[in-house]
């Protein structure tokens, strides 16, 4: 009957991300009927406006829907596989999902970046390049991105990304054909307001975030990105380099 585990946080969110988990690993397909509140409620102990909550924010997500007379049933959804490797391209990962398009929010020339991304990209009193991107696919947002860029090797950026539509087509037509991945580093924690909001998910959601940098092939260091995912919408796979 508690509205708040003993660590602060509000009770609805654990079930919403519990029930959420056994939706996205696949323990309830879609087409499964969930229990009925009175039953989830004697699950997990609370009151029934608690569960009502949980399941609320998991219709936000499109990952549950109603249906009057006949319950709650689990949605069809895809969550979206990102394959990280050695030339890791979100746009192809994207593009496997349905339609994928960017968006981009600002961007900017930092003449005086922080000092990790100074140090990462080995400015040396160099500007840097910062792009702020929202990605989505079908409409549904999947990711929102911080990437910093070592300016003079991307001109332009901003604006060959309105016209190619994709970083990786961008690039190209700055004559950078080839990038290569460097380094990952992956993470989670809960979304923050704003990140909740852009990426239209309830309060609470948990986010994955991918911190990364790419090269080109000679080793130059190229961009430092930190990507926030919606764990509910995107799994990543990361590749091993074949043995031998």
């Amino acid at each position: 009957m508690q509205s708040r585990s003993p660590s602060g946080y509000s009770t609805w969110r654990l079930i919403a991300e519990e029930l959420r988990r056994e939706i996205v690993d696949g323990a309830s397909p879609p087409g499964t009927r969930l229990p009925s509140e009175n039953e989830l409620a004697e699950r997990f102990g609370v009151h029934r406006n608690t569960v009502r909550q949980a399941i609320a924010a998991l219709t936000s997500e499109q990952l549950v829907v109603s249906r009057r007379g006949s319950g709650t049933f689990v949605a069809d959804h895809t969550v979206l596989v990102h394959r990280i490797g050695t030339r890791t391209r979100l746009s192809d990962s994207l593009a496997r999902g349905g339609t994928a398009s960017g968006r981009l929010l600002d961007w900017a020339l930092e003449s005086d970046p922080p000092a990790h991304i100074a140090e990462r990209l080995r400015l040396g009193g160099r500007p840097a390049l910062r792009l702020e991107m929202i990605r989505s696919v079908n409409g549904l947002p999947i990711s929102r991105g911080t990437q910093w860029y070592v300016a003079e090797l991307v001109p332009g950026l901003p604006e060959k990304f309105a016209a190619e539509g994709t970083i990786t087509g961008a690039l190209r037509a700055l004559g950078i054909e080839d990038y290569v991945r460097a380094s990952t580093t992956v993470g989670g924690r809960h979304a923050t307001a704003e990140e909740a909001e852009e990426l239209q998910l309830p309060a609470g959601s948990v986010v994955l975030v991918v911190r990364a940098l790419d090269a080109l092939p000679d080793g130059t260091p190229l961009q430092l990105g930190v990507t926030r995912f919606a764990a509910s919408r995107v799994e990543l796979d990361v590749e091993h380099p074949p043995q031998g």
